[in-house]
């Protein structure tokens, strides 16, 4: 009888062990079985050069996040962000999204600012006013190796007499 009690045990703390690590897989990898809480949008640039899927989507300074996807669109000539974009965050048409770095060297990510005089974008919409700024590393590179123009001093005139 005795043994009895013992496998039951065994077995209880095994499906329970089973049940936490599933758990904890499904948490950790972000897997919804009831809907999503995020929306895709879309969002073109001249270069999307340093950023990466799962860098982070800002508004307001706050990770309202993530990218998913990146590409080029072949008829525009411009590469393509895919984001996705908590539910409570609206984007507005008139929004506006630049590519930003987390300090000198640091990693990019989105940063969008979400207009507010037009519609709101709908799920898979593209957000059309895009920027990207310098580049960080080609200005210290043309610096470093004197590719930087420098204006000549120039005498200073002398007065009319």
């Amino acid at each position: 009888m005795k043994k009895y009690s013992i496998e039951m045990a065994v077995g209880v703390f095994m499906l329970l062990g089973l049940i936490c690590v599933g758990y904890m897989t499904v948490k950790l990898g972000k897997v919804s079985f009831f809907g999503s809480d995020t929306y895709p949008l879309y969002a073109r640039f001249a270069s999307i050069s340093g950023l990466r899927v799962g860098s982070s989507v800002e508004i307001y300074g706050y990770q309202a996040g993530s990218v998913t996807s990146l590409g080029v669109d072949q008829e525009k000539q411009m590469g393509v962000v895919g984001m996705e974009i908590n539910k409570g965050m609206k984007v507005y048409d008139d929004g506006a999204a630049t590519i930003k770095s987390a300090g000198l060297i640091g990693d990019k990510y989105v940063k969008i600012d979400p207009g507010g005089a037009g519609a709101v974008l709908k799920p898979g919409g593209v957000i059309a006013q895009t920027s990207v700024p310098a580049d960080i590393e080609d200005l210290i590179g043309k610096y470093a190796f004197g590719d930087v123009k420098k204006e000549p001093d120039k005498a200073p005139e002398k007065p009319a007499k």
